[in-house]
Formats: structure tokens, C-alpha cells, sequence
């Protein structure tokens, strides 16, 4: 009798979605439903789920999880991403008034496998920006808050594909962007296609795996050279590129995002892409240590030339390291020589 009931909310897409909320203290909290498109026996199971890592004190506040759950419906074992968290507004009134305890929230996304998890950083952004621009009473529910929840698989997992199917063999080119950090103008598109690309050169660069200092670095010199903009015109039924450029190990990628296209797997999607920045950060890696080789050895400095190309992306790279090492004499003299020998 003394526990305070709190609401929660859920949501889900084609194949199901549930969600529950709860009150922060240890045990002592109660679930009561929102929103699901769960059949009851399954929500019921979720919601025991659910209260079981609350116990355990296994949610933080926005970080979502994605974990596999057995439930009474025909897939039996799905994914499931839950994520914990309190609405901004009511938080801010919490914090005024210290006697009112402002309502927790536990949504819950479920689909086919755990591979939800490689877009779990997406539904982290979707939970957030649930959190700052919905007022979760009943009244904005129906209108507002449940139809964004419901669209979520279609909203934060599906832009990859959405954008391979949009460039296919253009897609060289938008690879090659995201990894030269070459400003990108979008014009004449709907606002999806525009946010669909803007995600897609997000996801495809290199940021967070290269130093932050050298990704301003390259931004910044990138920016100033305004000729190297590209351009992406969406008037016709295909995107038209202006100022596009490409290489080889973009060309390869390329190739194996539309191959994946048959299948039409946005998690295939998203792991070829992540090969893609791994196999570039593999390269970035070789090239620095042949680099370190050569200031003392002629035959490295050779070995380096011969990388750069072959890899297929030394137009990249080079750009790369001469940031990094503009401030290192050794090092950026052998960049220089090995500048030279690439426009000859």
C-alpha cells in the first residue's frame, strides 16, 4: 500500500514491442503499462523480465541493453533493447521540489535476433530524443508518443538500407566522403532521405576510432577546400552527384553493399559497414608503421609507396597521416617524399 504506482512507456514495430516504468528504490517499486503491442501473456513475461534487472540494478539511466528473451509468442527467442529513463521535464520538477519523485520509464524494442545490438547507439539517440520532446501523460500518448515508438525500426535501423537502395554504384562516392570527412550539401530532398544521409555519413566515418585532434584537423582542411564539397541533388529519381569523388577500396565496399542489397538485411547492412571502417582503420595502422620504419630505412620508405598503392585508398590515408604527423619532423618528411612519389 505505500508504494506509489508509476507509468511507463513501450513501443514496438512489425513484429512486437512492450514497455513498463517503474520507482528507483531497490525493491520496492511497482510496473504498470503504458503502451505494447505485445500479446498479454508475452507483456506479462516481459514485464517479469524487466522487474528482475530492475532488482538487480542492471538498467542505467539512457544506456540501453540489448539482450535475448524467451517469450510466448511464435519467434519464442528474440532480441530485445531496453532502455531506462526519465522524462527531462518531470526531472527538472523533481529537482525544484525535492518531495515529488518524478516517474521512471523502461521502453522496450523487440525484434528477430541480438542483433539489435549494432544499432544499439541508435536506439540510445531514439530513447533521448523521446525523452526531451514527448510529454508521456494519457493525453499525448495516442497522438503523439505511440506512433513514434511504433515507427522506431523503421526510423533509427533502416536509413543504411534505405541509402544503398537510394545509391547503389553512387555509393563509391558517399563512402569516400565519409572517410575523407569531405562536406556533403544535400539539396532538393525530403527530410528523410536528408536525415537518412546525413545518418549514413555519420555511421560510415571515422569518428571515435581516429585521435578527435586529427578528425578536427582533417574537418577543418577538408571545409577549406570548398571545390572539394560534394554535392548531392535529389530532384530526380536518382541522386545526382557533383564534385564526387571515389577510389578503389570505396569501389570494392561499394560492391558489397550491393550485393547485400538482394537480401535486403538492414543488421547485413550495418556489419559490412562496420568492416568497412575496420579494414580502413587496419590500413591507417600499417601505413603508420611503415612510416616509423622508413625514417630510418630507404627500402620502408619503398614499402610505403607500394602500400599506399595497392591499398586502394592512399589518397585517403596520406591525407590522414600528414595530420597526424605534422608536428613530427621525421615523420612528416617521409610523408612528403611519399606525396611526391604518388602524383608522379
Amino acid at each position: 500500500g505505500s508504494r506509489s504506482v508509476r507509468q511507463g512507456a513501450a513501443g514496438g514495430d512489425g513484429s512486437a514491442g512492450g514497455a513498463v516504468a517503474h520507482t528507483p528504490s531497490t525493491e520496492d517499486f511497482s510496473l504498470s503499462l503504458l503502451d505494447t503491442n505485445l500479446p498479454a501473456e508475452a507483456e506479462t513475461e516481459l514485464r517479469s523480465f524487466i522487474a528482475k534487472r530492475l532488482t538487480k540494478g542492471a538498467l542505467f539511466e539512457g544506456m540501453g541493453n540489448v539482450v535475448s528473451v524467451g517469450l510466448s509468442i511464435p519467434e519464442s527467442k528474440v532480441g530485445c533493447y531496453y532502455c531506462r529513463f526519465q522524462q527531462e521535464s518531470l526531472l527538472e520538477m523533481a529537482t525544484l521540489e525535492s518531495d515529488i519523485n518524478a516517474p521512471e520509464y523502461v521502453v522496450c524494442f523487440l525484434g528477430g535476433s541480438e542483433k539489435e545490438d549494432t544499432f544499439r547507439l541508435e536506439l540510445d539517440k531514439y530513447i533521448q530524443n523521446l525523452k526531451i520532446n514527448f510529454d508521456l501523460e494519457q493525453k499525448n500518448l495516442e497522438t503523439c508518443v505511440s506512433p513514434y515508438l511504433r515507427s522506431w525500426f523503421e526510423d533509427a535501423i533502416c536509413p543504411i538500407q534505405r541509402v544503398v537502395q537510394l545509391f547503389q554504384d553512387k555509393l563509391a562516392s558517399l563512402l569516400h566522403a565519409a572517410l575523407s570527412y569531405t562536406p556533403v550539401e544535400v539539396k532538393n530532398a525530403d527530410e528523410r532521405t536528408e536525415k537518412d544521409i546525413s545518418r549514413f555519413l555519420a555511421a560510415a566515418s571515422l569518428q571515435g576510432l581516429v585521435q578527435e585532434g586529427t578528425m578536427t584537423s582533417l574537418c577543418i582542411a577538408m571545409t577549406e577546400e570548398q571545390h572539394k564539397s560534394m554535392v548531392i541533388d535529389c530532384s530526380g529519381p536518382q541522386p545526382q552527384l557533383h564534385n564526387a569523388g571515389s577510389n578503389r577500396f570505396c569501389e570494392d565496399w561499394m560492391q558489397a553493399f550491393v550485393n547485400g542489397a538482394e537480401g535486403g538485411n538492414p543488421f547485413l547492412f550495418r556489419q559490412i559497414l562496420e568492416n568497412f571502417k575496420l579494414k580502413a582503420i587496419q590500413d591507417i595502422n600499417n601505413l603508420k608503421r611503415f612510416i616509423r620504419q622508413a625514417e630510418m630505412n630507404h627500402y620502408a620508405l619503398f614499402k610505403c609507396y607500394l602500400f599506399l598503392r595497392n591499398c586502394g585508398s592512399g589518397d585517403i590515408l596520406l591525407k590522414i597521416v600528414k595530420v597526424e604527423h605534422a608536428e613530427m619532423p621525421e615523420a612528416r618528411n617521409v610523408v612528403t617524399v611519399l606525396e611526391e612519389f604518388m602524383r608522379e
